[in-house]
């Protein structure tokens, strides 16, 4: 599917429609210009007292909209939109398959552990009245409830933080910093480091020197150049905004801080940061065009692909969607497995156990490698693990 056509199309049908609109209004504003006219010579005529017959007025109202004919003027541009609506509507049907069941295996799903994943969305976006009313429609209202209070408490932290509370945020980091230090996180650090510089763009050095000596010198041996840009700071205090630090007023560092928070925040709870039914809904949109095209050629050839262990072609996905590595042997185009991993040869090239070994007749002889001159021995080939 070329997009590029499509959106030719769509913007051949865009200037038809301004050009219709234009053209309308255009119209629109001479009949009523008409008619102001007629009403103006209509209110002269009964200010003067002089005998006219209306009926010639609007006779003569009549005849000037005949012959301005209004309807005329307009279809010409209005079947020019409608032509470029119809291709565009024949356009959209060739391009977009609306029936993808042939592009899904039917599975069994389990539809209570399905409807957690869409309600902990909801919860895991803020959305926590769209939770509440998706779960008593399905009639599980009270399935969630420990997970929605989770993801409330960190709704509440985030909402401080944008009225620059840190309060809150400080009180969870504090009362799990031993978590937070072994998944290696230093948000601890970054929370008061925050709210160290609010203290010292409010004026007062000693509160903010007193903060640092309590809450920022037990990180000063793991992260002594960013506790030195803290104290050089000090000399700046209530001025910061023209000193050589104003960075550490910006207030993109509050967004990224926040960002931090929500994902060391999910972490914590065992989630992954973004929602897995966002990213399974992102996963199938750029999976789906490859496997409705698949599809129609398995059809052609009567062949059910349902059926199959794995998928003859491959399906790209983009590099945030991919979570674990994935080999593909460049002899056999087939997906490494746990029966068949990679192998790297000591010519320093990886193909498939499978390949090796059907090339080195099961490692009865040397073989050749298919990219360099290089004579490879099975044996010596070493199991890769990505």
């Amino acid at each position: 599917m070329e997009l590029s056509t499509i959106k030719d199309a769509f913007d051949r049908v865009t200037k038809k429609q301004k050009s219709s609109s234009s053209k309308t209004q255009e119209v629109i504003d001479q009949i009523r210009q008409e008619i102001e006219n007629v009403l103006d010579t209509m209110q002269s005529v009964n200010s003067t007292d002089h005998v006219l017959d209306h009926k010639t007025v609007l006779n003569e109202l009549k005849a000037s909209l005949l012959q301005t004919a209004p309807l005329s003027q307009m279809e010409g541009t209005q079947k020019e939109l409608n032509v470029a609506l119809s291709k565009y509507g024949k356009l959209l049907e060739k391009n977009f398959n609306t029936d993808i069941s042939k592009a899904y295996r039917n599975i069994d799903i389990d539809v209570h552990t399905l409807n957690q994943i869409i309600a902990n969305h909801f919860y895991r976006q803020g959305l926590f009245e769209i939770g509440d009313h998706f779960l008593s429609v399905v009639g599980e209202p009270e399935s969630a409830a420990v997970m929605k209070s989770l993801f409330l408490e960190m709704y509440q932290i985030l909402e401080a933080m944008k009225n620059q509370d840190l309060e809150p945020a400080l009180k969870w980091a504090t009362s799990n910093s031993d978590k937070l230090a072994q998944s290696g996180s230093d948000i601890v650090l970054k929370l008061h480091s925050m709210q160290f510089v609010k203290i010292l763009q409010n004026g007062s050095r000693d509160e903010a020197l007193h903060y640092a000596r309590t809450y920022l010198s037990p990180f000063a041996s793991s992260h002594i150049a960013d506790i030195q840009k803290l104290m050089g700071s000090l000399l700046w205090t209530g001025k910061l905004d023209s000193s050589p630090y104003h960075a550490l007023l910006s207030p993109s560092n509050w967004d990224r801080l926040a960002e931090e928070l929500k994902r060391q925040f999910c972490n914590l709870l065992g989630q992954s940061y973004n929602s897995p039914l966002s990213v399974t809904i992102s996963a199938g949109v750029q999976a789906l065009p490859p496997l409705l095209k698949f599809m129609n050629v398995m059809v052609g050839k009567k062949q059910e692909w349902q059926t199959m262990n794995q998928l003859p072609v491959p399906v790209e996905l983009d590099s945030e969607l991919q979570f674990h590595s994935i080999f593909v042997c460049p002899v056999s185009k087939e997906q490494a497995t746990e029966d068949n991993p990679p192998m790297l040869m000591s010519c320093g090239h990886v193909l498939c156990k499978q390949s090796i070994s059907k090339m080195s007749k099961n490692g009865s002889k040397l073989f050749k490698c298919p990219y360099c001159p290089f004579d490879v021995d099975a044996a010596l080939c070493k199991q890769l693990y990505f």
